[in-house]
């Protein structure tokens, strides 16, 4: 049978596309590495790696690879449970966290985790959440917060509150003189997203056809400050979320809400851990933590 180092390596091979590098992931040298892949061929008795540039595995080492990576997550998870023994809430948690929501939410949370919580540390990840769901299915993250919707049979969603959005723009926009708005009043209006890896560029898509606005394709943001800056500069209107509106790195010092009948648009933040997570108690508290603050700021 394979070793547990063999099938790291392997999947670092396919991580790493390169010898070299792969060797240096796992802190072995390529010489190492290299013999051992060789001895794991003859132990199953077929090829798993296209030996090139850039190095490839085949479609079978592709499936042991897979496989692999739930072995060393269960491995990962059966050390852990180990070492935390009967602690309870106590190490380290590695959470990811979309950056439309962290800034502006995580700071009132971790101070009430740490007082409720004082052994847990959380090692907080900021990223975008296409990447990081994939993070999280390959045992790099323990859990994350993002917006829904959630894809993925293996991840389980735990929804923790909805949050308002605004349509704001800079306060000499001539919308703002109207005494009533509606959304037709929109119509043809430039609106700023973050970039499509986001889900609140798809959001803003739906809204935007909608409301027959244009959203624009060449000056997407790369965070929630430059949608805010851009929009207050008068380049196009933008979509903000509540909390961010709220906090002190974000407000509504260079922008102004409009008020607009019938909006009742909102977002939904969910806890997302992998089905059958060995901690997902510690992970539902720590969600319901997050969630009780949003729920106070938002009040």
């Amino acid at each position: 049978m394979p070793t547990l180092r063999q099938l790291q390596y392997l999947v670092a091979i396919e991580d790493t596309e390169h010898f070299g590098r792969a060797a240096d992931s796992v802190h072995v040298t390529q010489p190492t590495l290299s013999q051992q892949l060789k001895e794991l061929e003859l132990r199953l008795g077929t090829k798993l790696v296209e030996r090139g540039r850039p190095v490839r595995l085949t479609p079978i080492g592709r499936e042991i690879a897979s496989r692999a990576r739930k072995v060393m997550r269960d491995m990962e998870e059966i050390r852990a449970i180990a070492d935390r023994g009967q602690d309870g809430m106590a190490g380290t948690i590695r959470l990811g966290v979309s950056p439309t929501i962290g800034p502006y939410l995580m700071p009132h949370a971790v101070v009430r985790l740490h007082k409720d919580f004082p052994d847990l540390k959380l090692y907080i990840r900021e990223g975008i959440p296409a990447d990081q769901f994939t993070e999280l299915r390959n045992g790099r993250l323990d859990m994350m917060l993002a917006p829904m919707p959630v894809i993925g049979s293996e991840l389980h969603s735990e929804p923790l509150f909805r949050e308002p959005l605004h349509l704001v723009g800079a306060p000499d926009n001539p919308l703002f003189k109207n005494p009533s708005l509606t959304t037709a009043d929109f119509a043809g209006q430039p609106v700023l997203s973050l970039d499509r890896r986001h889900p609140s560029h798809q959001q803003a898509e739906a809204i935007c056809a909608e409301m027959g606005a244009e959203l624009l394709r060449d000056y997407e943001g790369t965070s929630l400050d430059s949608l805010r800056q851009m929009a207050g500069s008068g380049l196009g209107l933008a979509i903000l979320p509540e909390l961010y509106l709220r906090s002190e790195t974000g407000g509504e010092d260079m922008v102004g809400r409009f008020e607009i009948e019938g909006w009742s648009q909102q977002r939904s933040i969910a806890a997302i851990w992998r089905e059958g997570a060995a901690f997902a108690d510690s992970y539902a508290a720590i969600a319901d933590v997050v969630a009780a603050e949003a729920r106070e700021i938002l009040a």
